[in-house]
């Protein structure tokens, strides 16, 4: 990696494969959560996805980050079981249009890729934060973000701050009753457990973090 303030097409490949790491290690957790209030396949399924992904990543890194971030979106819709196919898959989807043609992304840009990521998960899943769903951690992390480079922060810092803010808005998810999704159903039994959906959407933040500044002066 280079100290250069932008995320660039390696980057991106970087943070899909680490992606997928993080997701096949936490496969069983992922899936325990969701056992609790959900259809126990949430692991599973995001393993699967991101194993697909990952078997295009030959490909995908000749591309532009706008068209990579299609192909994701992509598999993920056509591999991806439940309802987190169609959200994170529409969610790439939106961040691909934000990036078309793109070969680099000023921290700007990158603040655009995940508010446009964001705003395809709530269009698709029409979830608000509260709702017990990974909404409750991606908002908390764009706002963030934003806050972060509105006082001037670089890349890096800017992503520290958002994987932070993703990862209490999963600790907040615990106290929470689900309005929305399968755990919706528990009602008031779905108190007291963390919601898979925002677990595994901090998992991808925090792989995106990582990709960008392991080895960079933040």
């Amino acid at each position: 990696m280079t100290d250069r303030d932008t995320l660039g097409r390696k980057e991106i490949a970087a943070w899909l494969e680490l992606a997928a790491d993080a997701l096949q290690a936490a496969r069983d957790a992922l899936t325990e959560l969701d056992a609790a209030i959900g259809d126990a396949d949430h692991g599973f399924n995001m393993d699967r996805g991101f194993q697909k992904v990952r078997s295009l990543l030959p490909t995908l890194s000749q591309q532009d980050i706008g068209s990579m971030l299609k192909s994701v979106g992509m598999a993920l819709i056509g591999s991806v079981g439940g309802a987190a196919g169609p959200l994170y898959g529409t969610g790439f989807l939106r961040a691909a249009a934000v990036t078309s043609g793109q070969q680099e992304l000023s921290p700007e840009a990158v603040g655009s890729m995940l508010k446009a990521m964001l705003a395809g998960i709530v269009e698709r899943g029409r979830a608000t934060p509260g709702a017990k769903t990974m909404v409750d951690a991606m908002t908390p992390a764009v706002e963030a973000y934003d806050r972060a480079q509105t006082t001037g922060a670089g890349l890096c810092p800017a992503l520290q701050a958002a994987v932070d803010a993703a990862e209490e808005g999963v600790r907040a998810t615990i106290p929470m009753q689900a309005t929305k999704g399968r755990a919706s159903y528990l009602g008031e039994r779905s108190i007291g457990h963390q919601d898979p959906g925002a677990t595994s959407c901090a998992l991808l933040l925090k792989a995106l973090h990582s990709a960008v500044c392991r080895g960079r002066n933040a």
